[in-house]
């Protein structure tokens, strides 16, 4: 073996040592950012997981918790560029880590997240249209998470909500148009109206029930999910052709209010039990 060689030899041995010897120092920044995260010292954990980046800019993990920190700062609402900039940069972040790895373990964390911060955006934006925006992006994220875990009831009851979200403003205004107040049964009495709501928002609406009905399906006692289940059940009564459709449907959701209550109730007994240190058979 000649010295060339040796040399050769010795300077690929010096950069596994360093490359190993960055994944520690990218480690150990994950580990400090991480309790700093706990902590809610949200600006110290990011530098720690923006060098632990820098260190190894493949490490998924840390980018996650990058996207994650800068997430925990947006405030819904709050109009300064700061706000905005920490939005975008947990958006950007969480995009950089499905180009990473879009199929491995973080991905499914990466699109909720995702999904989230898009809503999250949306209630606080200024303007129907740019909430409508906002609501179609989180959507669209939703429904990724669903094709990558079926079984998520967040997933679908978040389809659900965001259906709602824009199909509720819609039914208040035609019934404000009509003089009718909130109080005031239904269905529509103006047949155009109606049928003009019916073909934009009707199958919205089915398909919103066929989703909390999918998620009530994974977990018989979500309550949230039988809260908006009474929700798009009532409202979608309005559109009704008859008096006894409307009264059905009215008298569907009051019992999906029932037993959303009856669940909650046996949760908070369940809880009670629980912290008093007693076990239910």
């Amino acid at each position: 073996m000649n010295a060339k060689h040796f040399a050769v030899t010795g300077l690929a041995l010096l950069a596994l040592l360093g490359t190993s010897c960055n994944k520690l120092k990218s480690r150990d920044e994950l580990n400090k950012g991480t309790a700093a995260f706990k902590s809610a010292k949200y600006p110290e954990a990011i530098e720690h997981f923006k060098t632990a980046i820098n260190l190894e800019p493949t490490y998924t993990m840390a980018r996650l918790y990058l996207a994650t920190a800068y997430m925990s700062q947006y405030i819904p609402g709050a109009d300064s560029q700061e706000n905005q900039q920490n939005a975008q940069a947990a958006n950007d972040q969480f995009l950089k880590v499905l180009e990473q790895d879009p199929n491995g373990s973080l991905a499914t964390l990466a699109v909720n997240d995702l999904a989230s911060l898009h809503y999250s955006e949306s209630q606080g934006a200024q303007g129907l249209d740019a909430k409508l925006q906002k609501l179609a992006e989180a959507e669209k994220w939703y429904t990724k998470l669903v094709e990558m875990d079926p079984n998520n009831k967040e997933a679908y009851y978040s389809l659900a909500v965001i259906i709602w979200a824009k199909w509720y403003p819609k039914l208040t205004e035609a019934r404000a148009k009509l003089g009718m107040k909130p109080e005031d049964p239904g269905p529509i009495k103006d047949k155009k109206i109606k049928e003009e709501l019916k073909t934009t928002y009707g199958p919205m609406i089915e398909d919103g029930i066929k989703k909390l009905q999918k998620a009530l399906d994974i977990d018989p006692q979500y309550d949230d999910a039988m809260a908006y289940m009474n929700l798009l059940i009532r409202e979608r009564a309005d559109l009704e052709d008859t008096s006894a459709e409307y009264k059905k449907d009215v008298d569907t959701a009051d019992s999906w209010v029932q037993k959303a209550l009856e669940t909650k109730k046996i949760k908070a007994e369940k809880a009670a039990q629980k912290a008093n240190g007693i076990t239910a058979n």
